[in-house]
């Protein structure tokens, strides 16, 4: 009987070893393929730029006003100007905003499109309270022979504003939801192009 029972007071810890050592396996294979994941998940990695390192003798960029292929008023000034206003504050380039043939690099650019769309809407009347804005350009810097020191021809930026509800506030919400695209955008240009992005 004392057999018999040591016998089976031994089972139940042969069974926990047992458990022990398939969790520890389960853990094992959970880990490699955890680790296995992440290692792939960067394999495919690549930004939507193309750009080489700015050679050492670059000085003077040209920043003429962007193209605009939209029907919106003035998009373009506003993108340029917080472009150049970037480049100023970000860089020790010298800046000129006309194409001059004496600048090391030009800096074209295009306003490619603009659209609003209404996200939220009033559940009391029915109309419109929150609009996003999306604006899409293309980025292209040269040097004087024609040679491309960075391209993107897919910048993306939205923002949302809230629409007033009260007419005679009106004012216009879009050119301000621009105007904070405008320096979001002239911020993540500098430093893509800075760090060859």
């Amino acid at each position: 009987m004392t057999r018999l029972k040591s016998c089976f007071a031994m089972r139940p810890s042969g069974l926990s070893a047992n458990k022990k050592r398939e969790t520890r396996s389960a853990k094992r294979i959970t880990f490699l393929l955890l680790a296995l994941l992440i290692s792939f998940s960067g394999c495919g990695y690549q930004t939507a730029g193309r750009a080489a390192r700015l050679p050492a003798d670059l000085h003077t960029v040209a920043i003429p006003v962007f193209r605009n292929t939209t029907n919106s008023y003035r998009i373009e000034q506003v993108m340029t100007e917080a472009v150049v206003r970037e480049f100023l504050a970000r860089t020790r380039y010298r800046v000129l905003t006309v194409n001059d043939p004496a600048a090391d690099a030009l800096l074209r650019g295009t306003v490619t499109g603009i659209s609003s769309s209404p996200v939220t809407y009033d559940s009391s009347t029915g109309a419109v309270s929150t609009v996003l804005v999306t604006l899409s350009l293309s980025v292209s810097l040269q040097d004087r022979q024609g040679k491309t020191l960075y391209s993107n021809t897919g910048y993306v930026f939205r923002q949302q504003y809230q629409v007033s509800s009260d007419p005679s506030s009106f004012f216009p919400e879009e050119s301000t939801a621009v105007e904070r695209i405008s320096r979001d955008f002239a911020r993540t240009l500098v430093a893509d192009v800075l760090e060859a992005f």
